[in-house]
């Protein structure tokens, strides 16, 4: 995969569970970015109460997606990423899969798909040692 192209991927992790939804992204924009936020959520909309987020530019019109999904947003506050601890320490996690540096150009959903199946029968510690299925 090529270094610096503008394809990245939209994690959804549930914070009791840790269950975790990827969707990969040809953009960053808002629009990309809403887009597959909304349909990440539309797979479990029970599951999602509130979500909290980064204040970085893809987020900017976050109305929208609370709107479709009935949602409400919040945003972490800037150099505090213990406010969203359980969706940094699955970053970690993917990272595993995904390398960071690496570009997102080549990725897939199907691929994407693998790493969450991977990633949601995985045991952890802070469930006691149960899968987030």
């Amino acid at each position: 995969m090529e270094k610096g192209s503008k394809h990245s991927i939209v994690t959804l992790v549930e914070r009791k569970t840790s269950y975790t939804l990827i969707g990969q992204s040809n953009d960053r924009t808002t629009k990309s970015t809403n887009k597959r936020t909304i349909k990440l959520m539309s797979k479990m909309p029970e599951q999602f109460k509130t979500i909290i987020l980064l204040n970085c530019t893809e987020f900017h019109r976050y109305e929208k997606v609370e709107e479709a999904t009935n949602c409400p947003y919040y945003f972490a506050n800037p150099h505090h990423s213990w406010e969203r601890g359980t969706n940094e320490n699955t970053n970690g996690l993917i990272k595993q899969y995904l390398i960071k540096g690496t570009s997102m150009k080549g990725l897939t959903q199907q691929q994407c798909n693998l790493i969450v199946a991977k990633l949601n029968t995985r045991p952890r510690e802070r469930i006691g040692y149960k899968t987030p299925e």
